[in-house]
């Protein structure tokens, strides 16, 4: 029989799985200040500033702040650790002497099925139904070896490299000129207009928009960001595997991986952005330096915030233990924010869509980040699983999980 664990073994497997749910904790909350402006103002607005909400002043600098620091990052980062977490389970059900692929795959099957019920009754906005179908393809992927995965990543990076180029080339022959403007151009004001007063219309409205717009999303990711998202998830499966994620590294490697990581994508993001603020976000300089160049930037940017936030972490620490409570709610969290703002903004509840700047948003922000922390260790105190996480745990096994008793790893 294999020895029970020492009580040193323990702690530290609790320790290298509260750095997983640490990093996630962050990520979750750092995507709300970008999706708010998808929440809260019309398409075009998220690309492209002077679509709407405005571009100068304060919400100038709400704009700069997310474009250098945050945009795409966070994402990514919830992209490498839904890679990480999907890889963990897999080994966790190989070591039980479960059938992993079947696991696997059911989870992912019903979180496809969560995702969708997401996107079609709740915001057009959701990422749940995207992972699920990448998650299926990272499976066949699992078992190769911490190098190759990094290779097969960044090759995936070059090809959505020249796949987002074809933008601004595209603009630069004026080419779907009316089809580019639409998503990170300046669109006609009689578009705003329409999508403005779609949003703070009743719900029947909204849904009906939502599926003659939306409803084959999913398939539509594939091409367009499928390639990216999967070396993302490849990306946190060697974090996991090297014990990066796992904060097993010495703090001296993580202090110089965030010196080199951001030492040279946080001067090229400023470049970038002061090239757009310059050309004043013409549409071939949004889809040149906004769209097309920050796609290599984004993994090694990324790789930095998980170090940082690593290194930051003060095991015990009250803020630590909140933001791991909110990464292992992540799920419940992700969907409670879509339900809230989604009530927030649109017609069916306060409808505030386009009544805001860019700034003003940022502050309901806060409120929203507030509650995550106050609720989220609470709750695991009392039950095991955060409302989604236990009902999409208890659907993938095929009965009711115990949901009573405090959290444990």
């Amino acid at each position: 029989m294999p020895a029970a664990p020492t009580v040193e073994a323990s702690h530290a497997t609790t320790a290298r799985f509260a750095s997983l749910d640490l990093v996630r904790g962050v990520a979750v909350l750092g995507i709300l200040l970008l999706n708010v402006v998808s929440f809260g103002m019309p398409e075009a607005a998220y690309m492209n500033p002077r679509a709407y909400g405005g571009w100068h002043g304060a919400d100038l600098v709400a704009w700069l702040v997310n474009f250098v620091l945050f945009d795409g990052r966070m994402r990514g980062l919830f992209s490498f650790l839904f890679g990480a977490s999907m890889l963990l389970v897999i080994e966790r059900a190989e070591a039980k002497g479960e059938n992993a692929a079947s696991v696997h795959y059911r989870r992912m099957g019903w979180l496809l099925a969560f995702g969708l019920a997401h996107l079609w009754l709740v915001w057009k906005g959701d990422i749940l139904s995207h992972y699920a179908l990448m998650g299926m393809l990272a499976y066949g992927l699992r078992g190769l070896t911490t190098g190759k995965l990094l290779a097969l990543g960044g090759t995936l990076i070059a090809a959505t490299t020249l796949l987002f180029a074809a933008m601004p080339a595209a603009v630069h022959h004026a080419q779907n000129l009316a089809a580019l403007t639409q998503a990170m151009g300046v669109p006609p004001a009689a578009e705003i207009a329409r999508e403005i007063a779609l949003h703070r219309g009743g719900y029947g409205e909204i849904l009906r928009a939502r599926f003659a717009e939306h409803a084959a999303m999913p398939l539509a990711m594939l091409w367009v960001y499928g390639p990216e998202t999967l070396a993302y998830m490849l990306f946190g499966m060697a974090g996991l595997r090297s014990g990066m994620l796992r904060g097993e590294w010495p703090r001296a490697r993580y202090r110089r991986w965030l010196l080199v990581c951001w030492g040279i994508t946080l001067p090229a993001y400023v470049a970038l952005a002061a090239y757009l603020v310059l050309a004043q976000f013409s549409l071939f300089s949004v889809a040149l330096a906004a769209w097309a160049l920050p796609v290599p930037l984004r993994p090694p940017m990324i790789a930095g915030w998980a170090c940082l936030i690593l290194l930051l972490a003060r095991p015990g620490g009250a803020l630590t233990d909140r933001l791991a409570a909110a990464g292992r709610m992540a799920f419940t969290n992700y969907l409670a924010t879509s339900l809230i703002c989604t009530t927030l903004f649109y017609g069916y509840g306060l409808g505030w869509f386009g009544h805001l700047s860019r700034w003003q948003l940022y502050p309901m922000v806060a409120a929203l980040w507030t509650a995550m922390l106050l609720w989220s260790k609470p709750w695991l105190a009392r039950f095991r699983f955060g409302p989604f996480e236990w009902l999409w745990r208890s659907l993938a096994r095929g009965r009711w999980q115990e949901l009573r008793g405090a959290a444990s790893v």
